[in-house]
């Protein structure tokens, strides 16, 4: 296999872990926000947050989490499902209109042997695919080669999950179902 060196990934792997060996997801949901830009999150929900993958299996490889710390799907609270899956229809709609992929692969790893790499934790995954993106380097060469830094990837899609904020605030005051319907 072909080793790339990618010395700025080092800060994402010293802090891979919680301090005290906690879950890498409750230690983003317990925190006010501040520092989002630096975990990457994109967006915070009532129930999921949107973050972006530090390990991309491709560009914009993003992930929705539940606040909850819930491994298993079946004990998974209806109202979180749904805001589960209403986040996933809307970051798959953000990629589309800023990236143009050509397909998505959506899904969870529930268990370790099934590949979660937090399988405590469980997360949808949301990974853009494009024509040609497995080609010869995965294939022959073993190197799957990021074509853009992760802190573009979120200078690009941070507006969209902003402007996503915006209207979810608009729709939590009075009235807003019925103007949203009406326009």
């Amino acid at each position: 296999m072909e080793i790339k060196y990618t010395p700025w990934r080092m800060r994402y792997i010293k802090r891979g872990d919680t301090a005290d060996g906690g879950c890498v997801f409750c230690a983003i949901a317990a925190t006010d926000g501040a520092d989002d830009a630096e975990r990457l999150v994109l967006y915070r929900g009532q129930r999921c947050f949107v973050v972006m993958n530090i390990y991309p299996y491709n560009t914009a490889h993003l992930m929705v989490v539940p606040y909850a710390h819930v491994a298993d799907l079946t004990a998974l609270d209806s109202a979180i499902a749904g805001e589960l899956f209403s986040l996933t229809q809307r970051s798959v709609a953000i990629l589309q209109t800023e990236y143009a992929p050509h397909g998505f692969n959506l899904g969870m790893n529930l268990g370790r042997v099934a590949g979660a790499g937090i399988a405590d934790h469980l997360h949808m995954h949301i990974v853009p695919r494009w024509n040609g993106d497995t080609n010869f380097m995965p294939v022959i060469g073993d190197t799957k080669l990021i074509p853009e830094a992760l802190e573009e990837t979120y200078a690009r899609l941070r507006p969209h999950f902003a402007a996503l904020s915006s209207a979810s605030d608009q729709s939590d005051q009075p009235g807003a179902e019925s103007q949203m319907a009406s326009e």
